[in-house]
């Protein structure tokens, strides 16, 4: 008899869940979404940024349909992996139990930005572009 293995869990949590760990949600499950279950929520979720949308689809990967979820909504779950992108010069980054392994990695907060929408689309691809990076260094 064949076992089947199973995906290891992962969630990523920053602030609102409107950007950087949307992203990181929807990179994992492009580059490696066979390994795992990914999920992201935020400690104070607002909306998904339409510029997260927008640099997701510009690099092929559709979260037009994700929302922003509250950490309230993983406690009684438990994941392999709960990773904090939050930035940490602006705040402490949340405290998640129910973690197998606990992961984090800094990233500046794209929605920060100030500046036409050009500007924040540069910086949004450099956020995404990081994230990617260190999606494919970690995982």
């Amino acid at each position: 008899m064949k076992l089947k293995k199973l995906k290891k869990t992962v969630l990523f949590i920053c602030k609102h869940n409107s950007a950087r760990s949307q992203m990181a949600e929807g990179l994992l499950k492009e580059l490696y979404g066979q390994y795992y279950n990914v999920y992201s929520a935020g400690t104070n979720p607002g909306k998904v940024s339409r510029c997260a949308v927008q640099v997701m689809a510009d690099r092929g990967i559709d979260i037009s349909n994700y929302y922003s979820k509250s950490v309230n909504q993983f406690k009684v779950q438990e994941f392999d992996f709960v990773v904090t992108i939050c930035n940490e010069e602006n705040g402490v980054c949340p405290f998640f139990p129910g973690g197998k392994t606990y992961i984090h990695k800094s990233f500046p907060d794209p929605t920060s930005i100030t500046g036409d929408r050009n500007k924040k689309i540069k910086f949004f691809t450099q956020i995404r572009n990081d994230i990617e990076e260190w999606i494919i260094d970690t995982f």
